[in-house]
């Protein structure tokens, strides 16, 4: 069975990786689908936040990531899943949670979708709060992973 997680990724945290590897052990295959938000104003490009997500994921055998610039429900259908892994850290990530996910499942009723908390050393961790420290040049080697910090020295110095 395969599952997308997706998300903007903007830096991949270690928050990220750990529901990433969580997904592996419930799946044989997930995608993890960086999507192009054009809402966001993000620090990385989509191309950098790709290839920052590759890096982090490259040990994992069970991990594919692609780009998506499209609705969630059409990109999942075009990879032929219907399960969709959303990270819940806090009450208010479930608010936010539960309107997208009776939206897609509104778009498309045969999508499921599994909410895994992270462990609790990563709940505090999101990507807003990694570019917030990197925008005053703060150390984010504990909040992300390693294979990506080089792509953030750029940031901090």
């Amino acid at each position: 069975m395969k599952a997308i997680y997706p998300g903007t990724f903007d830096p991949v945290t270690n928050g990220h990786l750990d529901i990433i590897k969580r997904a592996c052990k419930i799946f044989d295959k997930v995608i993890v689908a960086v999507a192009d938000n054009k809402d966001k104003k993000t620090m990385f490009n989509l191309e950098k936040r790709v290839e920052m997500m590759k890096k982090a994921t490259k040990n994992l055998k069970k991990i594919e990531v692609k780009s998506f610039n499209s609705l969630l429900v059409d990109f999942a259908k075009k990879e032929n899943s219907n399960i969709i892994i959303r990270g819940l850290r806090a009450v208010s990530d479930f608010e936010y949670e539960l309107q997208m996910g009776y939206a897609n499942k509104s778009l498309n009723p045969e999508i499921d979708i599994l909410y895994l908390m992270p462990n609790l050393q990563n709940a505090f961790i999101s990507s807003s709060v990694v570019r917030s420290i990197l925008k005053y040049k703060g150390d984010v080697s504990h909040l992300v992973p390693k294979e990506i910090l080089g792509d953030l020295n750029v940031y901090s110095n």
